[in-house]
């Protein structure tokens, strides 16, 4: 199933919309070894931990391995509890166990926008510090 990058990215720009969190998703085709440690790489690659609150948020795909992954930077997790993700994950897994990886996608980021908004929640002016657009891996 093809993905809509648009899509995904219009669901970014909304979800920015109720916090000062900055959200990514990276989709790639395999995944090889642990999907968190290639997660943490891409993290570091695409420069989220930039942020002024380290308030960055990747969600990660790899479509072939059906692997993935949400990760957030230290200034998200200094504040919340090991199972924060937790919601967003069940919300996300049935939709990609169908292989419905725009849908997945579009609710993982509104969840995560939702569940930030408590911990980071949108200022006036705030700055987006990172694109919104979906990066590709191999």
């Amino acid at each position: 199933m093809a993905i809509d990058s648009l899509a995904i990215e219009k669901a970014i720009a909304t979800a920015e919309l109720q916090t000062s969190g900055e959200l990514r998703v990276h989709i790639e085709t395999t995944c090889k070894g642990d999907v968190m440690d290639r997660a943490s790489v891409v993290f570091a690659a695409l420069k989220m931990h930039k942020t002024e609150a380290r308030n960055g948020v990747l969600v990660y795909l790899s479509t072939e391995d059906r692997k993935f992954a949400i990760l957030g930077d230290m200034g998200i997790n200094a504040k919340v509890d090991d199972g924060f993700w937790q919601a967003t994950y069940d919300v996300a897994l049935p939709l990609l166990k169908d292989g419905d990886w725009t849908e997945a996608l579009c609710r993982t980021v509104e969840s995560c926008g939702e569940q930030l908004k408590s911990y980071f929640p949108y200022v006036d002016g705030d700055v987006d510090e990172l694109d919104n657009s979906v990066s590709w891996g191999d």
